[in-house]
């Protein structure tokens, strides 16, 4: 069985859509033929999004966090409450508005009617549900706490998409002084400052050194603007290009590393990431091998996830976590001790929550020190730009009033 989405026409020509679960899209066409409508399209939830997968154009591939983590926890609610699987996988597609999202329950419902596992059925749609959501889920259906780790997996999708959200809306503030900055300097040497030179030409005296460097400023940016931007285009376009090679991001990632603040704040970031994942996986049952490999697949930066690989492979051999992690010193010491301490205490999971929830809390402080350096910065600079172009503009006019006089 699978779920097929429809597009279909009724006697009078109007459109509809909808969803059906059944074995075949014949099966499918045949149904709307007895309902009187005339089948357009007939495509197959699973075949739909996997060719969005493969790099069809689209802005967004997977679903939102906010979303994942709320069909999450209406899923754990159910099955809490004692709903059969698919009932409650029902009950989830009907409760949502987003047709997308409605069509990929409707397909993983359909894998779980075959016999599948939940598991199984998430991995159908692999942009979706990532490995650590799928291998989460397949580890509490083989312990019976399937309910359990979905109120897992929903505080963590919950926390993930609180942390993306306290950094994007920390770079707000400065992303919005660094355009004003921008349009005002453009402005001035586009429109204003040309305005006024004109004067200045006109009364054929040697003008200021800072005035003559304001004109050709001025002119430059009005005649080869085009050319400006173009070159800034150029230059992002070729750092994104040469950043698809995995030495240069290693060597772009080991500088953010070394830098005062922003270094601090990558490797907050991504430790508080490796240490929730890691907590949840092992929480949930998931041996220790594979969960360090798919906690190291959250982590951006390329060091600290090889660093990562590399801890693995000594932990096969029969290395602790913690002095295996902790040989990269790539990691913050405290997360390597709170390691170390639920290595030794058998309540690692716990540990590692607690070491998140620190990281968290230290880049927190982090990036309201950046938002509290770079927003003055920002300000200083632009009064900067305007005061020098002010300058430019005021000395001409004291170099003429001390002629006259």
């Amino acid at each position: 069985m699978a779920a097929f989405e429809y597009t279909a026409l009724d006697t009078k020509g109007h459109q509809s859509r909808g969803l059906i679960e059944t074995d075949t899209a014949r099966q499918v066409r045949q149904l709307l033929r007895d309902k009187g409508l005339l089948p357009v399209t007939v495509t197959e939830v699973a075949a739909k999004e996997a060719t969005r997968d493969r790099g069809s154009f689209t802005l967004r591939r997977g679903v939102s966090a906010a979303d994942l983590a709320l069909l999450t926890r209406q899923l754990a609610t159910l099955g809490r409450a004692g709903l059969p699987l698919e009932e409650a996988l029902l009950a989830v597609s009907q409760q949502t508005e987003k047709p997308r999202i409605q069509a990929i329950i409707a397909g993983v419902r359909a894998k779980v009617l075959e016999g599948r596992t939940l598991a199984d059925g998430l991995g159908v749609f692999p942009q979706v549900f990532p490995e650590i959501y799928r291998t989460t889920v397949g580890a509490g259906e083989q312990s019976g706490r399937l309910d359990n780790v979905l109120e897992r997996l929903a505080d963590y999708t919950e926390n993930r998409q609180l942390l993306q959200s306290r950094v994007r809306n920390a770079m707000v503030y400065p992303l919005l002084l660094t355009i004003v900055c921008v349009l005002i300097v453009s402005l001035l040497l586009g429109y204003v400052v040309p305005e006024v030179v004109n004067v200045f030409k006109a009364s054929k005296q040697q003008l200021p050194i800072l005035t003559r460097v304001l004109i050709a400023s001025s002119d430059g940016f009005r005649h080869w603007w085009w050319l400006l931007f173009s070159a800034m285009g150029a230059v992002a376009y070729g750092f994104r290009r040469w950043l698809r090679d995995i030495s240069a991001q290693r060597r772009w990632h080991r500088l953010l590393l070394r830098l005062p603040l922003i270094g601090q704040l990558v490797r907050g970031v991504n430790a508080a990431r490796f240490a929730r994942t890691l907590s949840i996986l092992t929480a949930s049952a998931v041996p220790v091998l594979d969960a360090l490999r798919i906690a190291g697949e959250v982590v951006i930066n390329v060091p600290m996830r090889e660093a990562v690989a590399d801890a693995a492979v000594r932990v096969r051999e029969g290395a602790p976590i913690a002095r295996s992690l902790g040989l990269s010193k790539l990691y913050p010491p405290m997360l390597i001790h709170l390691i170390a301490s639920g290595e030794t205490s058998g309540d690692l999971e716990n540990m590692l929550e607690r070491a998140a929830t620190t990281q968290e809390r230290e880049m927190d402080g982090i990036v309201n020190t950046c938002v509290n350096v770079l927003g003055p910065m920002m300000i200083l600079i632009m009064g900067g730009f305007v005061l020098l172009i002010v300058l430019a503009l005021l000395l001409p006019i004291f170099q003429l009033n001390q002629l006259v006089r």
